[in-house]
């Protein structure tokens, strides 16, 4: 399991703007094959910066979405709203505390 988090800084206008956005196509991705969970996460001092928190089963899986058709028209309606440089992690389970 690939587990995918995705940091982005809205320019402040655009947080809404965001938020309607991720309403409308969570579904879609969280149905997309592979994807087995999906979190739209927001940072407590900072309302403008928030976090996709996605599990894959698997790298090919996550590469599929990249390059997929929803991605591509997903992605660029994103990157106009940001207000800095998204950052993005691709990270596996070392140990899980139960």
């Amino acid at each position: 399991m690939i587990i995918r988090i995705v940091k982005m800084t809205f320019a402040p206008q655009h947080v809404a703007d965001f938020e309607q956005l991720f309403d409308r196509i969570k579904t879609q991705i969280r149905n997309f094959p592979g994807c087995m969970h999906l979190e739209l996460l927001a940072d407590l001092d900072n309302p403008n910066v928030f976090f996709t928190y996605s599990h894959w089963r698997s790298k090919e899986d996550l590469e599929k979405y990249r390059h997929s058709t929803l991605f591509a028209e997903v992605w660029p309606r994103t990157k106009v709203l940001f207000g800095d440089k998204p950052e993005a992690w691709s990270i596996t389970q070392k140990h899980i505390l139960a």
